[in-house]
């Protein structure tokens, strides 16, 4: 028996043609969600496309029939959009009418309900105080699922594997060896720990066109510009990101595991050390506060600083760490070059970026249509690197597993293009760390 599925506004705003994945089953729309979609259509974000998109598409279904009386889907469904008065009233549940667009939702789906069965009306909404207040009056509600991923903390990139301590001492001595039985994903690391000994522990990694061979890692071969890696995770980090062969590396742990450090730290070794690209690009979302760049004063580069000091601080550490070295590889005016530039997530649309190495800091706040929208711009000889905490997010659109960075971790972790790393442990101080874990 065919379902009803009453979609939230933040449904559609969240992925445009959610429509369709609802198989040959009843999409209802209240009147109410049109005009809340329709509230974010001037909008220069994303959420701003995605209403466009809705719209346009809404339109385009017209011509297959009035959509209040309901028209047919190519996937054998139905979509209707509900208008009228609708007979339920919830102030009798204790529930005020102040919040209409919520309060029509939970409405219609108990009209919905006393005309068929109770179970075949379904509320699909993100919001989670929706869910709650529809499954306190008796109503079945879910969250919108398709494009959710395993937990950020799921697959962490790497695995450990028992062996002989002669494997690891080959592979310690910078020779690529193979484990009985074992075989992996492109670029996944290993950590390899004696059968007899469990203190002599190596790391290495499957190798991007052999799976079954592992390879040293880069990073036992120093660090870059100064910056070496404090713990296990931290080096699996570095040597993906020092890896030409792997365009695309996704970075993801709490605060202080040094995500962001790493990044640059490499993005700056590529670009000043060994000439490899011609710009250290770096983009980060102006999501927290969730206000237009023109609200701040100054021109682009004063109203990105305050969003960007993360960045600034970490170059100034690196800074800092190559000009007490023997041979510094930095200029002493880095953050005047042209070299750098960091720009707002914004500008990255409709562009072309060859030969840079870019990184996209917080990219937990991305949905997944903007994490597309940002590796497709990707040209030739560039590598981009994503960071963030997906326990961490500032964008009420998406959670843990419905953002661009897991989302991106779950679909190319078999790639032999990509590589991800999952940051355990906190390097920024002991009581950052202790903070992190307790607080």
């Amino acid at each position: 028996m065919a379902k009803n599925f009453v979609l939230d506004t933040n449904v559609l705003l969240h992925d445009p043609l959610a429509i369709f994945n609802f198989s040959d089953n009843r999409v209802i729309i209240p009147i109410e969600v049109i005009e809340e979609v329709d509230g974010f259509k001037r909008e220069m974000s994303e959420l701003g496309r995605n209403s466009r998109y809705v719209a346009r598409l809404l339109d385009d279904l017209r011509e297959r029939g009035n959509l209040g009386e309901g028209v047919c889907l190519e996937n054998g469904g139905m979509l209707r959009i509900v208008c009228g008065q609708i007979e339920t009233d919830l102030r009798r549940l204790g529930l005020h009418v102040s919040n209409r667009g919520d309060n029509r939702i939970l409405s219609l789906a108990i009209d919905l309900q006393q005309q068929g069965d109770r179970d075949q009306t379904i509320v699909v909404s993100k919001d989670v105080n929706l869910r709650l207040k529809a499954d306190a009056i008796g109503v079945p509600a879910v969250d919108y699922e398709v494009d959710q991923s395993p937990d950020g903390d799921v697959y962490t990139g790497w695995r450990e594997v028992a062996t002989s301590d002669v494997a690891i001492e080959c592979l310690r001595g910078g020779s690529p060896i193979k484990v009985a039985g074992e075989k992996g994903l492109p670029n996944e690391y290993l950590l390899l720990v004696d059968r007899e000994n469990q203190a002599n522990r190596q790391g290495g990694r499957f190798d991007v066109e052999e799976p079954d061979k592992i390879v040293p890692l880069l990073s036992n071969r120093g660090g870059a510009v100064g910056i070496t890696p404090l713990n296990l995770e931290q080096g699996f980090a570095l040597d993906a990101l020092l890896d030409d062969r792997i365009k695309l590396v996704t970075l993801t742990g709490k605060a202080g595991t040094g995500k962001t450090l790493l990044a640059v730290a490499a993005g700056l070794s590529k670009v000043f050390s060994e000439d490899l690209y011609n710009r250290l690009l770096i983009f980060r979302p102006t999501m927290p506060v969730g206000r237009d760049l023109g609200y701040l004063p100054g021109d682009v580069n004063e109203k990105m600083k305050p969003w960007m000091q993360p960045i600034y601080d970490a170059i100034e550490l690196i800074r800092e760490k190559d000009k007490r070295s023997r041979e510094r590889s930095l200029p002493p005016d880095i953050m005047e070059c042209e070299e750098i530039l960091i720009e707002p997530l914004s500008y990255i649309r409709g562009r072309s970026i060859p030969h840079q190495f870019i990184i996209i800091d917080e990219a937990q706040n991305l949905t997944p249509l903007e994490v597309k929208t940002v590796v497709t711009r990707v040209g030739d000889g560039t590598k981009i690197v994503l960071t963030g905490d997906p326990h961490q997010i500032d964008n009420p659109y998406v959670d843990a597993q419905s953002n661009g960075l897991v989302y991106v971790v779950d679909r190319l972790r078999r790639n032999r293009l990509a590589a991800h790393v999952g940051l355990l442990k906190g390097e920024r101080s002991e009581l950052a760390e202790t903070a992190a874990n307790m607080l």
